[in-house]
């Protein structure tokens, strides 16, 4: 950045301490590069004069040409306002101002041409613009137009100081009037400029603000865009091409007695050809001699975990530890539960480490630890306690990844002097321009096979006209002797959303569903641990046919039995956590369903999310969709990972542009990974300047 773009922003004509400090607080403009960062949202084409006939309900913003024919005051206190009626040849329509009346009466004048612009607002089945802009239609404005105007973001404090859109406007005009070339300094290549014809950084900055037609608007997004993508590449493969030159990883030269017993013996079926090829690449990284940073992708039911659990058996193999962290303690003790059951016989020691694992329990467990006694640790958050120490920690599997931040996955690295593996796995597929925006400097696996002999999951949606009729499928599901799970998306009752809670629905059923015939738990987030665990244990063991809960059980239940999920009001849940909550069925042989039970009126977005689920079991399909529906910085994982601050590019509809800018900066990096070379400068002199203000991923 030029020194003069690092210029506070108060020391900018016409902003002064007081609006600089509300800049700073409210907009984060700190100074004059932040506000040439500060884009429109949208832009409004000045250039065109509409007619009072034209304006409906959906009239955003409108242009007229027209004369004042009267004005007149009403109302008292705050709410007095001035009026005036304003014609057209078509028609007539009011203007409202809430102040400065003095100042208007003063200097609008009664059957002169004007033009007006500002955004119509349906009153009383009238409509009228309030505070519209408003000039005298001169033949300069008649030959020469308005053009394409940006209109900014801005906040309710801000625009009190009339830092609104207009304010803005003025503003960032006033410094792109001020600033030359050259304070605008180009650090792209010049080859990658001239390879996809990106017009300058300063070219680029003015038309963004200020367009001068439709065509350079859009060579300036192009251009920002792929700046915008490319140093996000850049910056993750620099950091994975000095992880690998930096960091050193653990060798994991031989696969002895305990990956093979339990492959050849503890195994009761054949993996998949996606398993097998995912644990070859793993074991390609575990003998490269650099550490291992690997995403494992794979869609619910898909056998992620027995993948996580012969990773892990690799470690202890050649004499290190292995832990695995899970978001919760319900998933933690299943995980445990399941790799004991399925080691039984192996000499290998594993614990489980959980907040509810307490007094002398606890010492035993972090005391072996630390002595290396034990070989294979499972637990939630508690592993990255302070008080955790390993004696030889080789192997980290952090399961369902997108539920820590950065820096508690991070913090396992401190764990041991030298770093560990990393394997990190999500059930939560990731659309491919995400992964590789978000998760860009890790190694990406996918597991995209299902275990033969899996039914796809039947996905139907019903209203609640049909509920009766649903009550009856159930009944004949519990009659096959398969289980039922029943989820809500709320605990208590809201006042302002219209749904079936779960305990209204747990009463309900209960008269549905009585006893002693029939056994319901119920499971939700508000619960002791104990108490949780101990309604989903009687529905493990088929004490119980339904199960109602909260989306507690939308990660890692296994209960193959149970092959019916109801989702009580659909509507309110995102495609992914819909995909989710479909997955703690069709585990077993037997055919599954998962129905999807909303009110009679839906949002369109809501159809299409429903329609999309009925149409694919597809995890991978189901993310690009959500991504297409919400956008990246709603994705569950990448608002709170901070990891997502893109301006402009949208990862739903560039995926092209990130695609060109990765493949960009991947050629720089391995020709001149350091950015060493003379052509690279002005890139090296950038990333050194604005690191601070960009957050990579380091580990996931």
């Amino acid at each position: 950045m030029s020194a003069v773009l690092q210029t506070p922003i108060e020391y900018l004509k016409g902003v002064g301490p007081q609006r600089g400090e509300l800049l700073r607080k409210e907009l984060d403009i700190q100074v004059f590069g932040d506000l040439l960062k500060y884009y429109p949202f949208r832009y409004v084409d000045r250039s065109i004069i509409h007619q009072v006939k034209e304006i409906t309900p959906l009239t955003q913003y409108i242009q007229l040409k027209g004369h004042i024919t009267g004005f007149r005051q009403a109302g008292t206190g705050r709410q007095k306002r001035l009026m005036a009626t304003f014609r057209d040849e078509t028609g007539e329509i009011e203007l409202v101002w809430f102040q400065g009346a003095d100042w208007i009466l003063k200097t609008l004048k009664v059957n002169t041409a004007y033009l007006i612009f500002g955004k119509p607002n349906l009153f009383n089945g009238e409509f009228n613009i309030p505070h519209p802009e408003i000039e005298a239609f001169t033949d300069e404005i008649k030959t020469s137009g308005k053009g394409l105007q940006p209109v900014y973001s801005s906040s309710e404090k801000a625009k009190k100081k009339y830092l609104d859109s207009k304010g803005i406007t003025k503003l960032t005009h006033a410094l792109l009037t001020q600033l030359v070339p050259k304070e605008v300094p180009e650090f792209l290549p010049a080859e990658v400029l001239q390879q996809y014809r990106l017009i300058s950084r300063y070219e680029a900055m003015a038309n963004i603000h200020f367009p001068k037609n439709e065509a350079l608007l859009h060579e300036a997004v192009r251009r920002l865009k792929f700046e915008e993508l490319f140093l996000i590449q850049l910056q993750l493969l620099k950091v994975k091409a000095n992880r690998g030159k930096v960091v050193k990883g653990f060798i994991f030269e031989k696969i002895d007695n305990k990956f093979d017993r339990f492959y050849k013996e503890g195994l009761h079926f054949e993996l998949t050809g996606a398993q097998k090829r995912v644990l070859k690449e793993i074991r390609r990284d575990t003998l490269s001699g650099t550490q291992m940073n690997r995403l494992l992708q794979g869609d619910v039911g898909s056998g992620k975990t027995i993948v996580a659990l012969l990773t892990m058996l690799m470690g202890v193999d050649n004499g290190f530890q292995a832990c695995l962290m899970a978001p919760t303690e319900i998933l933690a003790n299943q995980h445990y539960e399941n790799t004991v059951e399925l080691l039984r016989g192996l000499k290998v020691e594993v614990a489980l480490l959980t907040g509810s694992v307490k007094g002398k329990a606890r010492k035993y467990i972090l005391a072996n630890l630390a002595e290396g006694n034990i070989d294979l640790v499972i637990g939630t958050h508690a592993l990255i306690e302070d008080t955790v120490v390993f004696k030889n920690l080789g192997m980290v599997v952090i399961d369902e990844q997108h539920r820590f931040g950065v820096a508690q996955r991070a913090s396992l690295w401190t764990k041991n002097e030298h770093p560990p593996h990393i394997l990190v796995m999500t059930a939560t597929p990731i659309p491919r321009t995400l992964a590789m925006t978000v998760y860009g400097d890790l190694d990406v696996s996918v597991i995209d096979e299902l275990p033969p002999g899996r039914k796809a999951i039947k996905t139907i949606h019903r209203t609640d006209a049909a509920r009766m009729q649903v009550f009856g499928f159930l009944r004949d599901e519990i009659e096959k002797g398969r289980q039922v799970y029943i989820v809500y998306p709320l605990i208590e009752e809201s006042e302002t959303l219209d749904l079936k809670h779960l305990m209204d629905g747990y009463e309900s059923l209960s008269r549905a569903f009585p006893k002693p015939k029939y056994q319901i738990s119920i499971v939700h987030g508000k619960m002791r641990p104990a108490d949780k665990d101990f309604e989903m244990q009687r529905f493990v063991k088929h004490e119980t046919q339904i199960m109602i809960a909260t989306t507690v059980i939308e990660v890692g239940v296994n209960v193959p039995n149970a092959s019916v999920m109801v989702i009580e009001n659909a509507e309110r849940f995102g495609l992914a956590q819909l995909h989710q909550l479909r997955g703690r069925v069709g585990r077993g042989a037997d055919q599954s369903y998962c129905l999807l039970m909303t009110g009679n009126k839906q949002s369109n977005e809501s159809k299409q999310r429903i329609s999309v689920l009925c149409q694919t079991n597809d995890g991978f399909v189901i993310a690009e969709e959500d991504l297409k529906l919400r956008g990246p910085g709603d994705l569950e994982g990448t608002r709170q990972s901070g990891m997502l601050h893109l301006r402009l590019a949208d990862l739903a509809s560039d995926g092209n542009v990130l695609e060109a800018a990765r493949k960009t900066a991947q050629q720089i990096i391995e020709e001149d990974p350091a950015l060493a070379k003379a052509e690279h400068q002005p890139l090296l002199n950038f990333l050194r300047e604005n690191l601070k203000q960009m957050i990579w991923a380091k580990i996931s």
